[in-house]
């Protein structure tokens, strides 16, 4: 019977390969040694942080809305806010954990808690023993990239994983990184922990594959809506520990910013140390996985998630995952190999949640660069559409990217329930449907009005 060990089974593309290989005549080991274990998106990214994110999207609306009297003097209890999202967070990982090891009763498959890692050609170490492989699935996740900032190691800093779990704040930060985890726990900070903070951006504007004007528009949105300090086109040169206990971060156009806190949300890197991959032969820098999910060196080694340092998110992971046990089956068949080319699908809970960030299918440059060509745009604020403005939540703007022959290729949104409108744009751009086949009328004044002007607007230009 062939064997194939799994490294990092609690994670979503670790036990997404796990049901796959489990309904195969392979013998399956799956290990992990997370304590308590369930993986990153449940225990220290999507899950808890939307639990966070809930209470500063309740605070905000409240203080926003010129209706409520008293709104000011609200005030988030930090200590309740984590304790809730503890209890919910150890359930969802508790679930994870028993269909993992629900999967370990089958005959075929043990699960083992601990670590494993590759020592050779078709040899896997997993806690002191040495056992042969026939193939191995990694799937290790990954973990938070500390930026090579001179002064950093002699300061105190915090993470997202601290966020998550603080319950009291300083009054002033200043945060390095503003993608999506910067995005995202920055209003936090602001709603919730009523703190001071300064943003730091690389780039003339967030969101890299945005549209320029929902970029700006979440610029716009962040300094007067929730009072952040963001400082466009300077770059972090080092960073000291103040004689107060707070930090001082010096910026290459000469200045520098004071902050009692300083917060690192600047990505996060692939879990390649310890797994050995050195020993199978692989180097593991660049692209050294194809996508079929098999390693370029050791045709014996998949890989899938966060570990491959690409797409990093939690519904990729896990059909990479399924994609990688499926493939280790083919392979073993002696058959062709499935490759993965999903058409982008993300989702930033920008703005507390109440201006959600939506991008599916692709940009006007991704487009033109796999053969479109007159492809056709449909921009809209949706301050233009009522429906926003009577709701109090007037920012934003949603693009459309429309093929010449009418196939709706992409949705880009940055407004109030962009994140429930993506999943009715998913079902449009996967099916290749024409915008002109697409209703252009709401049934009653509602937030996807501002899908119909879109829509409107597109099929005036074909």
């Amino acid at each position: 019977m062939p064997h194939v060990v799994v490294i990092g089974a609690y994670g979503s593309a670790g036990v997404a390969a796990a049901e796959t290989l489990a309904d195969s005549d392979f013998e399956v080991t799956l290990v992990d040694d997370g304590d308590p274990g369930g993986g990153l998106c449940i225990l220290r990214g999507c899950m808890p942080s939307k639990e966070l994110l809930s209470v500063a999207e309740h605070a905000h609306q409240a203080r926003h809305d010129h209706r409520i009297e008293g709104a000011d003097a609200l005030s988030v209890d930090l200590a309740d806010t984590v304790e809730t999202k503890n209890d919910r967070v150890l359930g969802f990982a508790e679930h994870r954990r028993n269909a993992v090891h629900d999967l370990a009763e089958r005959e075929n498959v043990t699960f083992v808690h601990d670590t494993a890692r590759i020592v050779g050609e078709h040899e896997v170490e997993i806690g002191g023993d040495t056992v042969e492989a026939d193939y191995v699935v990694v799937a290790t996740g990954s973990s938070l990239n500390v930026p090579a900032v001179p002064g950093i190691e002699d300061v105190d800093w915090m993470g997202s994983r601290d966020v998550l779990d603080a319950t009291a704040f300083p009054d002033s930060g200043v945060v390095m990184g503003f993608g999506y985890v910067g995005v995202e726990l920055v209003p936090y900070l602001t709603e919730a922990a009523g703190m001071d903070i300064t943003v730091i951006e690389h780039d003339a504007r967030p969101l890299d594959r945005a549209d320029d004007r929902i970029g700006d528009e979440l610029l716009d949105l962040y300094r007067e809506e929730f009072d952040v300090t963001v400082e466009t086109g300077v770059m972090e040169t080092a960073v000291e520990e103040r004689d107060d206990g707070g930090v001082r971060l010096f910026l290459d156009d000469g200045s520098h910013v004071d902050a009692d806190q300083l917060f690192c949300f600047t990505g996060r890197a692939p879990n390649t140390d310890g797994v050995g991959l050195e020993n199978a032969g692989i180097d593991a820098t660049g692209e050294w996985v194809a996508d079929t999910m098999q390693s370029r060196d050791a045709p014996w080694v998949f890989a899938a998630g966060d570990v491959l340092g690409e797409r990093m998110i939690l519904h990729m992971a896990k059909e990479e995952g399924y994609l990688a046990g499926e493939n280790v089956l083919r392979h073993h068949a002696g058959e062709s190999l499935e490759s993965y080319d999903p058409i982008p699908h993300y989702v930033m809970f920008a703005g507390a949640g109440v201006y959600p960030y939506a991008s599916v299918g692709y940009t006007v440059e991704e487009a033109e660069s796999r053969g479109y060509e007159d492809v056709v745009t449909a921009s809209r604020a949706a301050s233009s559409d009522g429906i926003f403005k009577s709701k109090q939540v007037p920012w934003g703007r949603a693009k459309l990217v429309v093929a010449a022959d009418g196939t709706v290729l992409g949705y880009h949104g940055l407004h109030h329930h962009a994140d429930v409108m993506a999943k009715t744009l998913q079902v449009v751009v996967e099916n290749g449907l024409d915008v002109r086949d697409l209703p252009d009328r709401a049934y009653h004044p509602t937030t996807p009005e501002i899908l119909d002007g879109l829509f409107r607007d597109a099929k005036s230009q074909l």
